[in-house]
C-alpha cells in the first residue's frame, strides 16, 4: 500500500450518478467500521454514451477529488468507467483502484455453480457493452459459453429520478427483455450499478425467484480482504462518516436514498 493514508482515512467511491450507492451500501454493510466519500457525477452523467477518451478524462477528475480528500482506496462504482477507464486510473493513482466488472462476473460465475445454469444475460449501458468487457472477463475467468448482452440505456434515468419500483420503470424492462423470451431464462447479471437499485421491479416483471445478481457483494469482499493485508482497515471506535458529493443537484427524493443506508443523506455539491 503506498500514499499518504492511514487506517482511519475513507474509502472513496465515484459514480456517474447515485448508481454506485446500491455498490456504496454493500461496501458500508461489510465494513461498518470504515469512513466513505461518494462521488455522484450527475452534471456529466450518463457515461455509457460518451467515447473512452471522455469517460477517462471524467473518471480521473472524480478520482482525483476523492485522492484530494485522503481516500486510502478507491472503488470505481460505474460499469462504463470500469470497462473504458480502469487500467489508466490503476496506472495513474498511487492507491487500490477496484473496479466492478471482474466482481459482477465472480458472482455470475458463482450463482451458475450453484444453480447449474449455464445461460447468462448482461444488462448493461450501451458503453459497457460496446466495450464487450463483460465478455473479455468472462473468458479470462475461465467461462467459455456464449454470453448474451442487453443495453438497457433508459434505465438509468428511471433511477436517477427515484423509480426504483414504479409502474413506468416495469414496463421499460418488460420492453427490453421481452424480445429475449419473457419471463428470461437464466442468470440476469445487472451490468450497471444504476440497476440493483430497480432489483424489486425486475422482480416483479421476471418473478420473485429470478436468478439476478450483480458484484457489489463480492467487491465488497475483496476490498476488506485487500485492506486487512496492508493492515489498513478502520478499527477505531468512532461513529464512522458518510459524506456524500454530486456535481449538480440531485433529482431523487432524500427520503428514498435514505431508506438505503437507514440514516439522513445530504449531498454537497462541488464543481470538478
Amino acid at each position: 500500500m503506498r500514499g499518504m493514508v492511514s487506517s482511519q482515512s475513507p474509502i472513496g467511491v465515484f459514480d456517474s450518478g447515485l448508481g454506485g450507492l446500491s455498490v456504496l451500501k454493500e461496501l458500508a454493510l461489510a465494513m461498518p467500521e470504515e469512513n466513505f466519500i461518494y462521488l455522484g457525477d450527475i452534471a456529466r452523467l450518463p457515461y455509457g454514451t460518451k467515447s473512452r477518451s471522455v469517460v477517462s478524462k471524467y473518471s480521473l477528475s472524480c478520482a482525483n477529488l476523492l485522492v484530494q480528500q485522503g481516500v486510502k482506496a478507491l472503488v470505481v462504482a460505474c460499469n462504463t468507467a470500469s470497462a473504458l477507464a480502469l487500467p489508466e486510473l490503476q496506472k495513474t493513482l498511487t492507491i487500490p483502484v477496484m473496479g466492478v466488472i471482474k466482481p459482477g462476473v465472480k458472482a455470475a460465475l458463482r450463482l451458475r455453480s450453484e444453480t447449474q445454469e449455464n445461460q447468462i444475460l448482461v444488462l448493461a449501458t450501451e458503453g459497457t457493452v460496446k466495450s464487450e468487457a463483460y465478455l473479455k472477463e468472462f473468458k479470462l475467468q475461465g467461462f467459455q459459453d456464449s454470453i448474451n448482452q442487453l443495453p438497457c440505456p433508459l434505465l438509468v434515468p428511471l433511477a436517477e429520478e427515484g423509480w426504483f419500483d414504479h409502474s413506468i420503470t416495469q414496463e421499460v424492462i418488460e420492453t427490453y427483455l421481452s424480445p429475449l423470451g419473457n419471463p428470461h431464462r437464466g442468470i440476469l447479471l445487472l451490468g450497471c450499478t444504476h440497476y440493483p437499485l430497480l432489483e424489486k421491479s425486475f422482480r416483479k416483471v421476471l418473478g420473485e425467484k429470478a436468478l439476478i445478481t450483480h458484484g457489489a457483494q463480492v467487491l465488497s469482499q475483496e476490498l476488506k480482504d485487500l485492506l486487512a493485508k496492508g493492515n489498513l482497515l478502520n478499527n477505531s471506535r468512532k461513529p464512522r462518516s458518510l459524506t456524500f458529493y454530486s456535481t449538480d443537484q440531485i433529482r431523487t427524493s432524500l427520503p428514498i436514498l435514505n431508506a438505503l443506508f437507514d440514516t439522513e443523506i445530504s449531498f454537497s455539491v462541488v464543481d470538478l
